[in-house]
C-alpha cells in the first residue's frame, strides 16, 4: 500500500501549454509524453462507490497495472488516498490478487469479481517533470485527453503535483507559484468522480443548502472549528463545479459558503485571534466584493489568480493549523474542551442576540437593516446544532427562515407576525434557556 498525496489543478488549454516554460526555471528531470488508457470498473449497483473505492486497470504501452484506491480525504484540491497496485501481464481484472484485508468483512470476492464490469474510461497523454522545490521532490504531471462513458465525454486537462519526498508545504508553495498566472483552479473532483457522473448520464446536480454540521462524537472545540471550515470549503467547491456547468443559482451558494467561513471566524473569535486569519479573511472578503460588485462570469472568476490564491491559502491554513502559532496557553486548553459544550453556549448566545435584535423593532423598515445579522446567525446555528435531532433543529430554524424570506421579498404586512412566531421558539439545546 502507498499513500498518494497530490494536489490537482483543472487547467485551461493556455495554462496547460504554459506549464513547461514555468517549470523550465526550476531544477527538474523531464519525461516525454506517454499515452495512458484507464478503464474503471463497477458493479451494477455501484457497490465500490458505496464503499468509497475506485478500481481501474491502467495501460501504458504494452504494460498494465490494476489499482484500487480506498477511502481517503480531499481538502481543497489536495487528495490523500491509500492505493494498492498490482502489475498485470494482460488487461484482465483479478481482484483476488489484492490484499484480502482491504475488503469489508464478509465480502464474497468471487461474486464481486463476476459483477464488476467496465463503467467508463480515461484516455490521455501524460508529460512529467520531477522537480526539486524547497526541500522536496515533487512530480508535476500534465494530463491531456478525455473522460468518456458510453456516448458522453468531457475534455481532460489536469495538472497534478504529487509529493515524492519532502514536505507538503513545498507542494502548496509550488502550487501558489504556478497559480500566479491565469487559467488554473483547484480540482476537487477526481477523474473517477467525473467518470461516474458521465456514466450516470450527466444528471443535473442540485444547488445544495448548507447542511447542519455533523462533527465527530466527542469532538474538541478545535476539531469542531476545523469541521466547520472544511464544510464551508466543500460547499464552495461543490457549487463552483455547478456554476461552471451553467447553474446560475450556484453563485449565491458560493457567496453563502464564503460567508460561512467568516461566520466561523466570528464564532471562534474569542479563542482564535483575528491576526491568526487576517491574510485569509482579506482574500475571502476580496472575493466576496468581486462577486457582488463586478458580476464576473464563472469562467472568468473561477480560473483567476485571485480565486485560486484564496482557495490555496484556505487549504494551507487548514492543513497546517495556521491558527496554532497565535494561540496562548489558556486558549489552547479551551480549544481542547468539548465542542458540544461550546456549541450549547454559543447557541444560547445566538438566540439571545436574535431576541435583542428583533424584539426592539418598531418600524417595518428596520427589518431590512437586520437581515444580514439574521442570515449570519442562521448560518451559525447550522454549524452548532449537529448534536441534536434534525427535526428539532429544523422546527427552530423554519420560522426564522420564513422571516428572512419575507424581508427579502418585502412582504411587510407579514413581518410582525413572523417575527413573533420566531421569537416564541423554545430552545432545543441544553443550557440554552435565555
Amino acid at each position: 500500500m502507498t499513500i498518494e498525496i497530490e494536489l490537482k489543478f483543472i487547467a485551461t488549454p493556455q495554462a496547460a501549454e504554459r506549464l513547461g516554460s514555468q517549470l523550465a526555471a526550476l531544477p527538474h528531470q523531464y519525461s516525454a509524453p506517454l499515452a495512458l488508457t484507464n478503464t474503471y470498473f463497477e458493479t451494477p449497483d455501484n457497490q465500490l462507490r458505496r464503499w468509497d473505492m475506485g478500481l481501474r486497470i491502467r495501460g501504458i504501452n504494452e504494460t498494465w497495472e490494476m489499482t484500487l484506491k480506498v477511502a481517503g480525504q480531499t481538502l481543497g484540491g489536495l487528495h490523500q488516498r491509500p492505493e494498492y497496485n498490482v502489475a498485470l501481464t494482460q488487461p484482465e481484472l483479478d481482484i483476488a490478487r489484492l490484499p484480502a484485508e482491504i475488503w469489508p468483512e464478509g465480502c464474497d470476492l468471487n461474486a464481486l469479481q463476476q459483477q464488476l464490469k467496465p463503467l467508463f474510461t480515461t484516455h490521455f497523454k501524460r508529460e512529467r517533470w520531477l522537480v526539486t522545490y524547497g526541500n522536496s521532490e515533487i512530480e508535476v504531471a500534465l494530463d491531456r485527453g478525455e473522460v468518456s462513458a458510453d456516448e458522453f465525454s468531457e475534455p481532460l486537462q489536469e495538472i497534478e503535483l504529487e509529493l515524492k519526498q519532502g514536505d507538503l508545504a513545498d507542494v502548496l508553495a509550488l502550487a501558489a507559484e504556478l497559480g500566479q498566472a491565469e487559467g488554473l483552479r483547484l480540482g476537487s473532483l477526481s477523474k473517477a468522480a467525473r467518470g461516474y457522473w458521465l456514466a450516470q448520464g450527466k444528471p443535473q446536480q442540485p444547488v445544495r443548502p448548507l447542511p447542519i454540521l455533523q462533527a465527530k462524537p466527542k469532538a474538541t472545540v478545535e476539531e469542531g472549528m476545523q469541521a466547520a471550515l472544511t464544510l464551508a470549503l466543500k460547499q464552495w467547491q461543490y457549487h463552483e463545479e455547478l456554476w461552471l456547468r451553467g447553474e446560475a443559482a450556484a453563485r449565491e451558494a458560493i457567496l453563502e459558503a464564503l460567508e460561512t467561513v467568516r461566520q466561523t471566524f466570528t464564532l471562534f473569535g474569542a479563542l482564535v485571534p483575528r491576526k491568526a486569519s487576517n491574510a485569509l479573511r482579506q482574500k475571502l472578503t476580496g472575493l466576496i466584493e468581486t462577486l457582488e460588485n463586478t458580476q464576473p462570469t464563472a469562467q472568468e472568476i473561477c480560473y483567476s489568480p485571485q480565486w485560486l490564491d484564496a482557495q490555496l491559502t484556505f487549504t494551507s491554513w487548514l492543513i497546517n493549523a495556521g491558527w496554532q502559532p497565535f494561540i496562548d496557553q489558556k486558549n489552547a486548553a479551551r480549544l481542547q474542551g468539548s465542542f458540544k459544550r461550546f456549541a450549547d453556549i454559543m447557541l444560547g448566545r445566538v438566540a439571545a442576540d436574535l431576541k435583542e435584535t428583533f424584539m426592539t423593532i418598531r418600524q417595518h423598515n428596520e427589518y431590512l437593516d437586520k437581515l444580514t445579522r439574521l442570515s449570519r446567525q442562521l448560518l451559525a446555528v447550522h454549524l452548532l446544532a449537529g448534536a441534536y435531532p434534525a427535526h428539532d433543529v429544523e422546527n427552530w430554524l423554519q420560522p426564522w427562515r420564513q422571516l428572512a424570506q419575507a424581508i427579502q421579498a418585502d412582504r411587510y404586512h407579514e413581518l410582525d407576525l413572523l417575527c413573533r412566531q420566531a421569537l416564541r421558539q423554545p430552545a432545543f439545546w441544553l443550557n440554552g434557556n435565555v
